[in-house]
């Protein structure tokens, strides 16, 4: 196999890292905010906690996502979490526009962009591989 296969077999695999990390995220945060639902329905949260309760959702749906997305990605791990991250907002933006008429970028939106990408950004982080260790040369 030579240089071009593998970087094209390595865009492919990242490019899927990404798509996937993405699906998963979105699934995970509309779990939180099922939990988030169940809690403020049943008088554990009030209902003024709904904006803390996307970011949360927001957060940590991206981080699961940016690890899935990081964990097919040999190099540029942030660049992937990153990327899941986005790929989690403009699915989440899809599904607003499809449920309602307009397209609404607001406050809202915003915290929920910073929530993707901070969930992204951190997974980019703490999911990077094993480092090397480097041994110390022997003396003779």
């Amino acid at each position: 196999m030579g240089k071009a296969e593998a970087q094209g077999t390595n865009a492919v695999q990242m490019a899927t890292g990404v798509a996937l990390g993405g699906l998963l995220a979105l699934g995970l945060e509309l779990t939180v905010l099922l939990l988030g639902a169940l809690a403020v329905s049943n008088g554990v949260l009030k209902e003024d906690a709904a904006p803390q309760i996307t970011a949360a959702a927001c957060v940590l749906g991206c981080f699961g996502g940016g690890l899935l997305a990081c964990s097919r990605w040999k190099s540029r791990r942030l660049l992937g979490g990153l990327a899941a991250g986005g790929v989690c907002y403009l699915l989440i933006l899809a599904v607003g526009l499809l449920m309602s008429d307009g397209m609404a970028l607001g406050a809202q939106a915003l915290i929920e962009l910073a929530g993707c990408l901070c969930g992204g950004a951190l997974a980019g982080m703490l999911g990077s591989g094993r480092k090397k260790k480097r041994t110390a040369p022997r003396k003779k």
